[in-house]
């Protein structure tokens, strides 16, 4: 349907349901894909031979190119078309998926996750964006929490699917399970959805879109290259130099032009500043939090994959129980005491993960993990549906694309700029960890020699075969104990940026409805 929308639908109508069925689908790929991904890790990084560092490229490959052009993506949307911008994403999205399932080695994983980093610029925004052109402003809370509890319930598969998939040498599978999904997205959205686009403006701020593009790039080129080459390495100071050089000459760019592709008045706005500001840390330190617990489960305390997927299974059901609710509450009482005792509730949660020592396996979870991942669960749940409410609501419908991609983009960067950190961090105190802990071990220089070069691979390390039984279980137990207190520092990072996350609720979101 390619006539523009003139009017907002209701929720229960054929043109409502079309909606919501496209958007949720679309993005579903992408949730599955990040949610499956952690849970496949231990078996993508055995079969294609990664160390530590291969695994964080095949994270932030992807996160560099979203994070570099999700705002453009979502600014070309509402200028030239959502459905159109958001069909081109899921296309791309979805050959990016057949490529990564075809990868023959992790270099080629890493190239081909970048495309569907591309994609996912262009597709993500485009969902939200749809959604506040699409069904009116009393029905908007409603929809998103539809939206939010819909896609959740199609990604609780993603961990479960993953591991299954992962235990049998079936990873590839979770790329390919994209195709399908593309394909019915961009039929549906074709056929069914009317588009729709910012009235009365054609013109592109290219000089914006190739600043920012640039600036993001390099911020994230950046931070990404510091856990290998360290935060005095010249690569890492030139390109975050280049990446704040170009970020101020858009922000002079937006300024001076007559219709900007970012409208810097939108960050006069008290509200949309802060959510913007609490997406930041409560997403860095639940992105860090998700990822360390899945690699802890798996490589540490024995889990096999499918049982991690399963582990999750508590946040999923939480969230799917409470999204539709908590977009009603949201409508009826506002944002703003939401998003102070979901991130609160959600740090302490991260801080009972801490808690948790060496374990004997999933027999010990219901003591152990499940009580934590409920209150965590709990915390985001509350958090999730009232935060994207508010920032779809603090601008108008025509910036409805905008408003998305930069939320979007600041929940991207805040984990490539965490991961980015912990990666240098972790593998440093790590190693030291390794280092202090052998020096009552009596090994000759080249065999102490292969013990570091393990090192490199965090939870997946193993003691060199070379060595006796009795010394291979020390180290193997040096390696997991190490883990261990890296694990535990990460929780208690990420606990303190979901408490930074509710002050910033309780100081810069207003009390008043959204």
């Amino acid at each position: 349907m390619s006539a523009q929308a003139q009017h907002q639908y209701p929720l229960n109508c054929p043109t409502g349901r079309w909606t919501m069925f496209s958007t949720i689908l679309a993005t579903s790929m992408a949730f599955i894909d990040g949610s499956a991904l952690n849970v496949i890790l231990p078996s993508l990084q055995q079969d294609l031979s990664a160390d530590g560092v291969d695994l964080f490229w095949v994270l932030n490959s992807y996160l560099l190119m979203l994070a570099a052009l999700i705002i453009v993506g979502g600014s070309l949307g509402d200028k030239l078309g959502r459905v159109n911008v958001f069909k081109a994403g899921i296309l791309i999205f979805t050959v990016g998926s057949a490529l990564c399932g075809l990868s023959q080695d992790i270099k080629q994983l890493i190239i081909f996750r970048t495309i569907q980093g591309i994609g996912g610029a262009f597709m993500i925004p485009g969902s939200l964006s749809i959604i506040s052109a699409v069904f009116s402003k009393e029905e908007k809370g409603k929809a998103i929490g539809t939206w939010s509890a819909a896609t959740t319930i199609v990604t609780i598969c993603g961990p479960v699917l993953g591991g299954a998939l992962a235990d049998m040498g079936l990873w590839r599978l979770i790329f390919f399970i994209n195709l399908p999904l593309g394909l019915l997205s961009i039929l549906a959205l074709h056929f069914k959805v009317p588009e729709s686009k910012e009235p009365g403006s054609n013109s592109i701020d290219w000089k914006g879109a190739i600043t920012l593009t640039v600036s993001l790039a390099a911020l994230t080129f950046g931070f990404l290259e510091m856990p290998e080459w360290g935060f005095d390495h010249p690569v890492v100071i030139a390109s975050l130099a280049i990446g704040t050089i170009f970020l101020v000459a858009f922000v002079i760019i937006e300024s001076r032009v007559n219709q900007p592709m970012v409208p810097l008045k939108m960050f006069k706005n008290k509200t949309f500043s802060g959510v913007n500001l609490l997406s930041f840390f409560l997403y860095a330190g639940m992105g860090a939090v998700m990822l360390f617990l899945s690699l802890n489960i798996i490589q540490i305390q024995g889990y096999s994959q499918l049982q991690a997927g399963l582990t999750f299974l508590p946040f999923s059901l939480i969230m799917v129980l409470a999204a539709r609710k908590m977009g009603e509450l949201t409508s009826k009482y506002g944002a703003r005491r939401f998003l102070i005792l979901g991130p609160t509730i959600t740090g302490i949660g991260m801080v009972w993960f801490s808690f948790i020592e060496m374990t004997t396996g999933p027999s010990e979870y219901w003591t152990t993990y499940f009580p934590p991942f409920l209150v965590f669960a709990l915390g985001i749940a509350i958090t999730v549906v009232p935060l994207t409410t508010a920032v779809m609501e603090c601008v108008d419908d025509s910036k409805s694309g905008i408003a998305s991609g930069i939320n979007n983009s600041v929940t991207r960067i805040s984990g490539t700029f965490m991961n980015a950190i912990l990666g240098a961090v972790v593998v440093l105190i790590f190693g030291n960890y390794v280092i202090e802990a052998m020096e009552g071990i009596a090994l000759s220089e080249p065999l102490r020699n292969q013990v570091m070069q393990e090192a490199s691979k965090l939870g997946e390390a193993s003691a060199p075969g070379i060595l006796s039984n009795e010394i291979k279980e020390q180290v193997n137990t040096i390696f997991d104990q190490g883990f261990i207190s890296i694990y535990k520092m990460v929780c208690w990072i990420s606990a303190g940026l979901a408490f930074m996350s509710a002050a910033i609720a309780y100081v810069m979101v207003e009390s008043k409805k959204v």
